[in-house]
């Protein structure tokens, strides 16, 4: 028991460099943006995406996981998807807008905490399948794929202020909702897979290589949607703790709580004839 407590102590090199470079990337993003470079700033931020996945998944194939590294990742989270692509998108759209810029991208920030608090203390889904609200770098992606997309086609931030705020207050919104996600972490990453999966992969690789600011945009504002449109479909009756709330430890977890409703129903019927 002393080994495992020592080891989940420890710091560990290279999760964690994986980590610092994320770090670095959004504080990259943040300081191109001060000087104009939006389409660096936008990219970096997607950079810093690689990195996050990258961390987690060679922490667990090293058994290099601590508790260190957890809460240094959450903090490089803040900075390289909450940060950074609230201050890139107030320097590209925002500013002109005056108060409501800064709240919005102010919106976006205190979402992206939140997000990130509520899912290291576990309160949502106990589906591993799904996503409690939308996750933090996927908002991020949003936000950065829409000053991306605007640079690349020579759009001024200005021309569309409003829109941006919109997008990017309903970014740090969904990521606080109860909306399911799809996680993909159910995929079986290691499986066997058919020549026809390979070619779909490399054709995907194409379509992104041909106009990656608007494919990357568009994949992830259509999965930012996706949110909303999955938990509709699996409730029968939209309340208010499915879009947002915490009354239980797995209020997300809708077609179990909505099975078990339905179970006790059926029950107090049989006991009601049986009476």
């Amino acid at each position: 028991m002393a080994t495992d407590s020592n080891k989940r102590r420890g710091i560990y090199l290279l999760p964690n460099l994986f980590t610092t470079a994320g770090l670095f990337s959004g504080f990259y993003a943040i300081v191109a943006s001060m000087n104009e470079r939006y389409i660096e700033a936008a990219v970096a931020i997607f950079i810093a995406m690689v990195f996050d996945g990258v961390d987690g998944r060679v922490a667990r194939m090293t058994n290099t996981e601590s508790d260190f590294g957890a809460e240094y990742d959450s903090m490089a989270d803040i900075v390289s998807f909450g940060m950074a692509p609230a201050l890139v998108m107030y320097n590209y759209a925002l500013a002109d807008l005056g108060k409501l810029g800064w709240l919005a991208a102010f919106i976006f920030v205190a979402g992206g905490a939140l997000r990130l608090a509520r899912f290291n203390t576990n309160l949502g889904s106990a589906d591993k399948r799904y996503f409690q609200g939308l996750a933090i770098p996927s908002a991020a992606a949003v936000v950065a794929g829409l000053v991306w997309v605007g640079t690349e086609y020579g759009i001024d931030g200005a021309d569309i202020g409003s829109f941006a705020a919109l997008v990017t207050i309903a970014a740090g919104l969904l990521m606080v909702t109860n909306f399911r996600y799809h996680s993909f972490k159910d995929v079986d990453w290691k499986g066997r897979v058919s020549f026809v999966v390979i070619l779909v992969i490399v054709l995907a690789f194409v379509i992104v290589a041909t106009q990656p600011s608007l494919v990357l945009f568009a994949i992830f504002f259509l999965y930012a949607l996706s949110g909303p449109v999955l938990t509709i479909k699996n409730v029968k009756r939209l309340k208010l703790e499915h879009v947002v709330g915490d009354n239980d430890a797995d209020d997300a977890d809708f077609d179990a709580k909505e099975e078990k409703r339905e179970e006790n129903q059926q029950s107090d019927e049989k006991s009601s004839k049986n009476d």
